[in-house]
């Protein structure tokens, strides 16, 4: 794998990272998640940073072993593109349902 695209695997990484710690270890909650808008507009930000790291690093190699990459990208445009139909639903998916999975693999990946 070459520098560039363990360069992006580094900013997922600290993106996924960046929105973990907003919880400050602290058990995570979908009302108050919902309830603060500054978290909603941070965590977006931080996944589309994940998003377009992703598109950058399918541009350089296609077969780069993370599940779901293109689907990673896709919620990037989604959310850059149809901001004024994204719920803070969608948000808390992405964050409890696919980060953890996406980390380990970014992690596995770096450590090889």
């Amino acid at each position: 794998m070459d520098d560039i695209i363990k360069k992006y695997l580094q900013d997922m990484l600290t993106a996924i990272e960046e929105i973990d710690s907003f919880f400050d270890g602290k058990p995570k909650r979908f009302n108050e998640f919902y309830g603060d808008i500054r978290l909603r507009r941070a965590t977006e930000r931080d996944i589309e940073i994940i998003g377009e790291a992703m598109n950058r690093i399918l541009k350089a190699d296609n077969n780069v072993a993370i599940t779901n990459s293109r689907k990673i990208v896709d919620a990037r445009n989604y959310i850059i593109h149809g901001y004024d139909s994204l719920s803070a639903d969608i948000l808390w998916s992405i964050v409890i349902n696919h980060l953890p999975k996406l980390k380990m693999e970014v992690v596995a990946l770096l450590n090889s």
